[in-house]
């Protein structure tokens, strides 16, 4: 593969390097590397031109089929410096798995996986400088594609362009791992069965946001989704995958056609069985789950996803009524399980389940 990729993929290096920010006020997604990799498609001629380049501006048509239509999907994936000063990424086969599920909804081509997954290691090779070596700390990897062709039709583009970008990103909780209080939504719908809500498109996430912003001025931190059609059944957290302990077992949604494949979702459940505690895929109704709160079966509820990798929920609000889990206290499980992930993604402890994927090794990150 590397002689494959030597010959496929150009490089060129900056001249001008980009200031590197205070690691203290990092923020997410704000600050970029100095480089970037793009590739083109074009009908019968496929993926070409592959190349990592400085990071900077990119001319786009205002006719550009993404602009007006929403052909595009992403992903998000992070770079982890290990105790040792090693860098390693966490599950990558897995994203561009989903990658290239999100592009088939979508009509966009699919792309060489192992190709772009080795032309990313290269990418954090070069920029492994930004990759933070502090705790908790992190470099938040942006794969997208973008339908490019310059026409107003209603039909898929004829041209898209894939491009990764890289940001150091901060410490998601900056005061630890607090619960936190989150609000049903009764009105907006985020996704059906048949529809996209399985894809990383953009329209998924713009759909979301009405209803996000409702909820922090009602004093919640996330939203809890309901399915479109009966909405009665719990779906997601926000843009995470929800998990809650109901006794001695854990219950997520079953994953239907409208939930998100979360790579952090499928790890926390290897995770919980190799633990011994039993995992039930299964639809769960908002009237069961608020009903297992009252009653103080609910003992534990997070979200999972790449971002904050376990989110511990305190509250659910629901028609005028707030429901209280775990005394709004991190459960004893939620916790052990985001210690065992970070854990292995930073490299300190065993990765027993071959997880992560070296790609700087520490004599070459310390030289």
């Amino acid at each position: 593969m590397q002689g494959e990729l030597n010959n496929q993929l150009k490089i060129e290096k900056t001249t001008s390097p980009r200031v590197k920010p205070d690691y203290d006020k990092l923020g997410f997604g704000i600050h970029l590397t100095d480089h970037m990799f793009t590739m083109d498609f074009e009908s019968g001629k496929g993926w070409h031109d592959a190349k990592i380049v400085p990071y900077g501006p990119i001319p786009m048509d205002p006719a550009a089929k993404v602009f007006h239509y929403g052909q595009t999907i992403f992903e998000g994936m992070k770079a982890y410096t290990g105790p040792d000063g090693s860098i390693r990424l966490f599950r990558p086969e897995k994203n561009f798995e989903r990658f290239n599920r999100s592009c088939r909804r979508m009509n966009i081509p699919e792309v060489d996986a192992a190709f772009v997954l080795e032309a990313l290691k290269e990418l954090v090779r070069i920029d492994r400088e930004w990759v933070p070596a502090e705790p908790g700390m992190s470099l938040y990897i942006r794969p997208f594609v973008i339908a490019t062709e310059p026409q107003l039709g209603a039909t898929p583009s004829l041209s898209y362009k894939m491009m990764i970008i890289l940001s150091p990103v901060g410490a998601y909780y900056e005061e630890g791992l607090n619960p936190v209080r989150i609000h049903v939504e009764t009105r907006d719908v985020r996704a059906v069965v048949g529809g996209v809500g399985e894809a990383k498109t953009a329209g998924n996430y713009a759909a979301s946001m009405q209803a996000q912003e409702n909820a922090h001025a009602a004093g919640y931190s996330q939203v809890l989704w309901l399915d479109g059609v009966h909405r009665r059944y719990v779906e997601e957290v926000g843009s995470m995958n929800v998990f809650f302990r109901i006794g001695d077992k854990v219950v997520t949604p079953a994953l239907s056609g409208s939930i998100l494949q979360g790579i952090t979702r499928d790890s926390v459940i290897h995770l919980l069985r190799d633990l011994d505690i039993e995992v039930e895929e299964r639809p769960i109704t908002i009237d069961e789950l608020c009903g297992y709160a009252e009653d103080g079966t609910l003992l534990e509820a997070f979200g999972t996803g790449t971002a904050a990798v376990i989110s511990p929920i305190g509250e659910i609000g629901w028609n005028g009524r707030s429901y209280s889990i775990g005394g709004g206290q991190t459960g004893e499980w939620t916790q052990r399980l985001y210690d065992e992930l970070t854990s292995l993604q930073r490299g300190d402890s065993e990765d027993r389940f071959g997880w992560t994927q070296t790609i700087v090794g520490a004599e070459a990150a310390r030289g």
